[in-house]
């Protein structure tokens, strides 16, 4: 595993990388996008999983986990455009670009700006409601989403919010919340699929198979008993079904 700090977009991110599998290299490479408040290590059962199928990268995006804040707070179509000149600084053009929550959004804006470097795009818990679109409803959501939740769970976000801290975090739910996930949405032209967990109350039913909707192409699964964090508790539930949707196996 390889943690480095990569200049993209004129911002610090971190970059941790599983590398390729000597001479039985996969077919696949996937990057993991994190949400609000949290980081790449949020991604670790996910990330364990996925690397049965191909190389793994996540990156903490400019002042979240291990980077550094910058100066301004980005929007989401800003960010959109660190993570493509991270993929084209690395030299990852045609991965499988999966992102969570607000990464998502930050997801979406990379499909849509520069479509031909993103062939495959995962979109799990999608935000933000159009139909609760306030910082309150978003907030109370959460609240709702975790009660319940495991300790673990609950530890792994606490680490990452301790982080980012409660300014950044409540600024970058103003980008969210700014950001026209709606208008973004049918500009993909990527082989998309979109999850969500069953129990999930910040992304409910209704709005997930909307903002499907508005994809051409896209398709909608649910990985069952599951909440907003469905790939921390379930992380080989969700990788099954990224693997399946893009057709990936693992190396012989």
């Amino acid at each position: 595993m390889k943690v480095r700090k990569v200049v993209a977009g004129g911002h610090e991110v971190v970059s941790t990388d599983t590398g390729r599998a000597a001479e039985r290299t996969a077919e696949r490479t996937f990057l993991l996008v994190h949400g609000i408040g949290m980081g790449a290590s949020y991604f670790a059962s996910l990330g364990a999983a996925l690397a049965g199928f191909g190389r793994v990268v996540a990156v903490d995006l400019p002042g979240f986990g291990d980077a550094p804040e910058p100066e301004m707070s980005l929007t989401m179509a800003e960010l959109g455009r660190v993570v493509i000149d991270f993929v084209r600084v690395e030299g990852l053009v045609g991965t499988v670009l999966v992102g969570h929550s607000m990464g998502a959004q930050v997801v979406a804006e990379a499909a849509a700006q520069r479509p031909e470097m993103f062939p495959e795009v995962v979109l799990i818990a999608p935000t933000v409601n159009v139909h609760e679109h306030t910082a309150p409803w978003q907030l109370w959501r959460m609240a709702q989403d975790l009660f319940g939740e495991s300790p673990r769970v609950i530890g792994v976000g606490l680490v990452n919010y301790a982080k980012a801290g409660p300014r950044w975090i409540l600024k970058k739910l103003g980008s969210m919340l700014e950001h026209p996930m709606a208008e973004t949405l049918p500009r993909i032209r990527a082989h998309t699929l979109v999850v969500r967990g069953s129990r999930d109350r910040v992304c409910p039913r209704g709005w997930v198979e909307e903002a499907t909707a508005m994809i051409p192409g896209a398709t909608m699964v649910e990985v069952a008993g599951r909440g907003h964090e469905t790939m921390v508790k379930d992380g080989s539930a969700v990788a099954g079904y990224i693997a399946a949707h893009v057709g990936a196996v693992r190396p012989g």
